[in-house]
């Protein structure tokens, strides 16, 4: 024999539990009107007037990158001479680790580009970052200190370096160093 049973099954209160359940609504906090408000601004440096560069002055202080170098012994031109001519100041070339270290790896072929880079003329200047990548190590010296003027004819090197304002650029074309973005009253004339 068997037997069945009925048995129903009664669920708990649903509607006890639900407002247990619920979150009360935050309360928007109401600004005050006449309170200040803050935000961040980028600070910038106080050697540039709008894009005019006050720090860059005789003597200019001149950041030479490899491929500058070879294109100059390619030109047959004499470093510290056409950087006088196209300037019209006295000029100082500077040579940082990375670069030394970069024209040292191009080998015997390129013996006379590290003859030049040895020049007592050529001031040294000691890097403390890792890694020997010239072009970051360039970009970050001229964005902390804005007080050089950046020699290349490498492109991307270029483009990187006039999203900094107020660095200018020297260059070569036509057998002659030329200068972008040089305040006016400076330097040789533009052609």
């Amino acid at each position: 024999m068997y037997c069945i049973c009925h048995v129903t099954f009664k669920p708990p209160d649903c509607s006890v539990s639900k407002e247990k359940d619920r979150l009360k609504p935050k309360k928007k906090e109401k600004k005050d009107p006449s309170a200040l408000k803050e935000r961040e601004v980028p600070q910038h440096p106080s050697c540039l007037f709008f894009q005019y560069n006050t720090q860059l002055g005789p003597p200019y202080h001149i950041l030479v990158d490899t491929n500058f170098i070879n294109f100059s012994i390619k030109a047959k031109l004499d470093l510290v001479q056409s950087m006088m001519d196209c300037l019209y100041a006295k000029c100082i070339p500077c040579i940082t680790d990375c670069v030394m270290a970069e024209i040292e790896k191009l080998g015997q072929k390129y013996r006379v580009a590290l003859r030049i880079a040895k020049d007592p003329r050529f001031e040294r200047l000691p890097c403390t970052h890792k890694g020997t990548y010239a072009d970051d190590c360039l970009v970050q010296r001229v964005t902390q200190h804005k007080c050089y003027i950046v020699a290349t004819v490498d492109r991307d090197l270029k483009r990187r370096i006039r999203k900094i304002p107020g660095v200018p650029i020297m260059y070569i074309s036509n057998h002659r160093y030329n200068i972008e973005r040089m305040p006016d009253d400076y330097g040789a004339p533009r052609f």
